[in-house]
């Protein structure tokens, strides 16, 4: 991407960890924040050769919980995603991560490149002031 400054986008898999931390995931934690701080630095000097940098929070591990909570808690997968994986959205669903990346890549600008925001549909809207 660097070469004659041709540019890209740079998208990499974070988790809610890298804003939040949670009990006995302390290795994880420290990883996904990493990531989200090599996100950060990639965007700031990536900029000088038209390189963006993004880390999206939706992963596979999340789709690999939804069907272990489904047979733990007695429910269907439908069941289980809105009322566990996404219970504290606002809406009870989750944007995929083929919209999240199609957007990123494709927004005109580097306006929003390196930027902390989370596509939570209201989850951690609480966290988000200083997770910045």
């Amino acid at each position: 991407m660097y070469p004659n400054d041709r540019g890209g986008t740079v998208i990499y898999m974070g988790s809610v960890n890298s804003y939040e931390p949670s009990p006995l995931k302390s290795v994880y934690t420290a990883g996904r924040l990493g990531l989200l701080w090599l996100a950060r630095m990639l965007a700031k000097e990536g900029a000088a050769h038209n390189v963006r940098s993004h880390v999206i929070v939706r992963t596979p591990l999340v789709n690999r919980q939804i069907p272990e909570q489904t047979g733990e808690l007695a429910m269907s997968q439908e069941e289980a995603v809105r009322r566990e994986a996404a219970g504290g959205t606002v809406d009870a669903i989750f944007t995929t991560v083929e919209e999240t990346v199609l957007y990123l890549c494709e927004f005109p600008s580097a306006a929003l490149s390196g930027q902390s925001f989370m596509v939570s549909h209201g989850w951690l809207m609480q966290q988000e002031t200083w997770a910045q």
